[in-house]
C-alpha cells in the first residue's frame, strides 16, 4: 500500500505505524463534569467500520510526522492524506 505523504510524496506503508481511529485527535475536556465517562468513551469505545474510515498513521521511518489517512477498510484504497496538525488546527477554527 502506498501513502501519498503531503510533504514527501508517495511512500510505502511499511515506513508508517498505524495508530487507530483519527477521532483520537478530538480529546475530551479533562475538566468537564462528566470527565470520567468522556475519557472512558474516548479510550475504550471505538467504531470498527467497514468502508471509508479516517485513521492516524505515524511516519516512524521518515520525518516522524502524524497523518490522517482516509482509507477504505475493505479495498485499502486511500482517498485523502493530510498532516494531523492541519486537521487538528482546522477543527479548532470551526468550533
Amino acid at each position: 500500500m502506498i501513502i501519498n505523504h503531503p510533504l514527501l510524496g508517495p511512500r510505502d506503508a511499511t515506513e508508517f505505524v498505524y495508530l487507530g481511529d483519527a477521532s483520537m485527535i478530538e480529546r475530551p475536556n479533562g475538566f468537564g463534569e462528566d470527565v470520567a465517562d468522556a475519557m472512558y468513551e474516548y479510550v475504550y469505545l471505538r467504531d470498527n467500520p467497514a468502508g471509508e474510515h479516517r485513521e492516524l498513521w505515524y511516519h516512524e521511518q521518515g520525518d516522524r510526522s502524524w497523518l490522517v489517512v482516509t482509507r477504505n477498510t475493505l479495498t485499502h484504497e486511500i482517498t485523502e492524506v493530510a498532516l494531523a496538525r492541519d486537521v487538528a488546527r482546522s477543527k479548532g477554527r470551526s468550533k
